[in-house]
């Protein structure tokens, strides 16, 4: 399935379809914006790489599920849902292009994400983030998640305040 991004957007493109080349290019897309923007290491790379490539290899259709958002052939955006249990799920690899941030892209994804657990009665969501992504922790917060565990880290080079969010669907 394809989508069109919010309008002042122009010419970007959402699909739930992975294609040749995108699984390096999203990979690539963490290391380098991570290292850019926060200071992460180069383990952080290999952290997304690995759990990465094991998502996709063990991608269940139905249960998981991908939003990826282009500006032609360049992947600008990208979140997954991985199912863990059969109504319950992680929040993944949530990322736009800095050039992208502050003009619904990264809100629009998270839409897509969210309407999707909705629509499939997820009864929660839970993902891990470090405390330094402000954007993305005020979205999770206005969705109705919330902070459950926190834990020191420096696995990614740098001293983190790892954070646990999680969401329960009051509908059910």
């Amino acid at each position: 399935m394809t989508f069109i991004a919010p309008s002042g957007i122009e010419g970007i493109h959402v699909s739930n379809q992975l294609e040749a080349g995108d699984i390096g290019s999203i990979i690539a897309l963490h290391g380098k914006l991570y290292f850019e923007e926060y200071g992460f290491g180069l383990g952080f790379e290999k952290y997304v790489a690995r759990t990465f490539a094991d998502f996709v290899c063990q991608f269940e259709p139905g249960k998981d599920a991908i939003w990826i958002a282009k500006k032609g052939p360049q992947a600008i955006g990208f979140i997954a849902l991985v199912h863990r249990g059969a109504d319950s799920g992680q929040l993944r690899y949530f990322i736009t292009c800095p050039e992208y941030r502050k003009k619904g892209l990264g809100r629009f994804l998270f839409r897509q994400f969210m309407n999707h657990v909705r629509a499939n009665d997820y009864s929660e969501i839970y993902l891990w983030t470090t405390s330094n992504l402000k954007a993305a922790a005020h979205l999770y917060l206005q969705e109705g998640f919330y902070i459950t565990e926190e834990r020191q880290s420096d696995t990614f080079g740098i001293p983190l305040l790892e954070q646990k969010y999680k969401w329960k669907n009051q509908a059910q």
